[in-house]
């Protein structure tokens, strides 16, 4: 089970990896086979599923994404702790997000999911 103190954690440093646009410090928070959903992959991406598995093709996204939004940054607003997985709920470029993320047994995130205002 994750504990606050995990996701408090977990959250501080991942909206700190995007704010310094570190694409290796972020994707070293994922599995290697993770798999993500956000309305924002069929745009970006060009995925209609607007589902991605895998760092590389997570990765690739990623890259693109930060390429076109050069003043990204991240305000962290609320950290929500379920059994294994984390919501954050932060300000973005866009306005207000959610995130989930589902957690294996190393604590690497396997599944994450985002929700935008």
């Amino acid at each position: 089970m994750l504990t606050k103190d995990f996701a408090e954690h977990f959250a501080s440093e991942w909206i700190r990896s995007w704010n310094c646009h570190d694409l290796e410090l972020i994707l070293s928070h994922y599995a290697d086979d993770f798999v993500m959903s956000s309305p924002l992959i069929a745009l970006v991406a060009g995925e209609p599923s607007g589902t991605l598995q895998g760092k590389a093709a997570i990765g690739a996204y990623w890259k693109k994404a930060l390429s076109q939004i050069a003043n990204l940054n991240f305000q962290l607003e609320c950290t929500l702790v379920g059994v294994d997985s984390v919501v954050i709920y932060y300000k973005g470029v866009r306005g207000m997000a959610a995130e989930a993320f589902f957690f294996d047994s190393s604590r690497k995130v396997v599944k994450s999911c985002a929700h935008y205002a």
